[in-house]
C-alpha cells in the first residue's frame, strides 16, 4: 500500500492511477464543470468564450487607427446614402471596427438568446432520459451531470463562433445585430481577405457596400420593434418541440472520454436531437427562413437603391453577396447549426424582386410601412406573386398611426447617458 494511495484503490487492475497528470487533469475539469453547472445555466458560457478565443486561426490583433478611420468614414457615408432610400431613420448611434475576437465578446449577449433556448431544452429532454425514482439516488453525480452538458454545450458553441468570427463581414451578417443596440461595426481584417477574393474590385468599394448593408440592417431592427423578437421567438417554438434520440445518447455515452477536449469539441449534439422534426418545428423552420428572407431582401434592395450609380462595382458586388449566401455564408451556417434551417437561394431572391416591386408601385415609405406590423408583412404565397402583393394596399389606410409617426419613440440616439459622453468600444456616428 502506498503513502499516497491509503486504501491501495491505485494498485487494483483496472483502476486509475490518482497519480497520473491526464487523471489529475480529468478530475480537475469534472470539479470545475461540477463548481459551474449552478451559475453558467444550460450553456457554460465562460469555457464557450475560452475556446472561441484559443481557436482563432493566424491569431487575432486589434484594427490600426487607419483601419478603424476608413470603417467610420465607412459607415457614416452608407448612413448618409441610405436617407434617399429608405424612411426609417438611422439606427446606428456607434461606430466600430472590430477584431475577431471582438466579434466574439460583443456578440455573447445575442448568442445566449438564440442558443439558450435550445440548449434547455436539450438539458430538459437528457434529464428525462433519468427515471424518476432513480432521480433522488444520483445525488452530487446530478450536479455533475449538469456541469457536463453545460461544458458540452459551451465547447459547441465555442467552436461555432470561432469557425464564424473569421468570416464575418460586420455585426449584422448573420441576419439580424449581434453587438450592442446601435453599434454598427465592421471586422477590417476579415474585409480585407474577402475584397482580395473579388477580382476589379477596390478594397475601398467592397468596405462601402458592406457597410451600406450593415447600416441598413441597423435601421430595420431599430425601427421595428417586434422584428428582434419575432426571429428569436422562431428559433424558442423550434426548440419547445425538442425530443431525444435514445439510442443516440447510451452510443454518444459509450465513446466520450472527458480528458479529450478534442473530441468534445467535434461531438455532434445534433444528432442526439433530430431524428425528424414535428410538425410544430417545421412551422417555426418556415417561419424564420420567410422572415430571414424578407430581412436579407429587403436589406439587398436598400442597399442597392442607396448605391444608386455611386457604386461602379454594384452588380457585381450584389452578384458575390448573393454567391456567399448561396454557398452558405454566415448566415446560413447560423441558423443551420442552430435549428438544420437549410439555405433556399430562391426566396431570397423572390424577397428582394417582391420588395423593388412594391417600391416602384407604391413608393418608399409604403413599403417601409408594410413593417409597422407582422400581419401586414407578405406571407410565404405573395412571393410567388410580388405584383399582386404591391397593389394591395389598402389594409394600410385603415392603420389609425404609422410607425413613422413612433420613429422618435424607438430611435436609439435619443438614449445617450446623461453627461453625454461617448460609449466605449466605439466612434460616436
Amino acid at each position: 500500500m502506498s503513502p499516497d494511495t491509503p486504501f491501495g484503490f491505485g494498485g487494483l487492475p483496472g483502476m486509475p492511477d490518482p497519480n497520473d497528470p491526464r487523471v489529475q487533469q480529468m478530475m480537475a475539469q469534472l470539479q470545475q464543470m461540477m463548481s459551474q453547472s449552478a451559475s453558467q445555466g444550460p450553456i457554460n458560457w465562460d469555457l464557450a468564450t475560452q475556446i472561441a478565443r484559443s481557436q482563432l486561426q493566424g491569431g487575432d490583433t486589434s484594427p490600426s487607427s487607419t483601419e478603424a478611420t476608413a470603417v467610420t468614414d465607412a459607415l457614416r457615408l452608407a448612413d448618409l446614402w441610405l436617407e434617399d432610400a429608405t424612411a426609417f431613420p438611422s439606427g446606428m448611434t456607434v461606430t466600430a471596427a472590430w477584431s475577431r475576437t471582438d466579434w466574439i465578446t460583443k456578440s455573447i449577449d445575442t448568442w445566449r438568446e438564440l442558443a439558450e433556448p435550445l440548449a434547455d431544452k436539450m438539458s430538459e429532454a437528457l434529464n428525462g432520459l433519468v427515471p424518476e425514482d432513480m432521480r433522488s439516488m444520483l445525488g452530487p453525480m446530478a450536479g455533475l451531470m449538469k456541469g457536463i452538458g453545460s461544458s458540452l454545450f459551451g465547447a459547441q458553441v465555442g467552436q461555432a463562433m470561432a469557425e464564424l468570427s473569421g468570416e464575418v463581414l460586420s455585426s449584422t451578417e448573420v441576419g439580424l445585430p449581434l453587438g450592442p443596440a446601435g453599434t454598427a461595426a465592421l471586422l477590417p481584417r476579415n474585409l480585407k481577405r474577402y475584397a482580395e477574393g473579388l477580382t476589379d474590385i477596390g478594397e475601398d468599394e467592397v468596405r462601402l457596400y458592406v457597410a451600406l448593408r450593415e447600416t441598413a440592417h441597423h435601421r430595420l431592427f431599430g425601427h421595428v420593434p417586434w422584428l428582434r423578437a419575432h426571429v428569436v421567438g422562431a428559433v424558442e417554438a423550434y426548440a419547445s418541440g425538442i425530443h431525444i434520440d435514445e439510442s443516440a445518447v447510451e452510443s454518444l455515452a459509450a465513446d466520450l472520454d472527458f480528458s479529450d477536449s478534442e473530441a468534445m469539441r467535434q461531438i455532434d449534439l445534433g444528432e442526439l436531437f433530430r431524428p425528424e422534426d414535428t410538425p410544430a418545428q417545421q412551422a417555426a423552420l418556415a417561419r424564420l427562413e420567410h422572415m430571414l428572407a424578407l430581412i436579407g431582401g429587403w436589406v439587398s434592395h436598400v442597399a442597392a437603391q442607396a448605391a444608386g450609380n455611386r457604386l461602379a462595382s454594384l452588380g457585381k458586388l450584389t452578384e458575390t453577396a448573393r454567391r456567399r449566401r448561396a454557398t452558405g455564408g454566415p448566415s446560413e451556417r447560423t441558423f443551420a447549426t442552430l435549428v438544420g434551417l437549410k439555405s433556399n437561394p430562391k426566396r431570397l431572391r423572390e424577397a428582394t424582386a417582391l420588395w423593388e416591386a412594391v417600391t416602384a408601385a407604391r413608393g418608399g415609405e409604403e413599403r417601409d410601412r408594410v413593417w409597422s406590423h407582422p400581419d401586414l408583412m407578405p406571407s410565404p404565397e405573395d412571393l410567388a406573386d410580388p405584383e399582386a402583393f404591391a397593389q394591395r394596399g389598402d389594409a394600410l389606410d385603415d392603420l389609425d398611426m404609422s410607425i413613422f409617426e413612433q420613429l422618435s419613440v424607438n430611435d436609439p440616439r435619443d438614449e445617450e447617458g446623461e453627461d453625454g459622453d461617448e460609449p466605449t468600444g466605439g466612434t460616436r456616428a
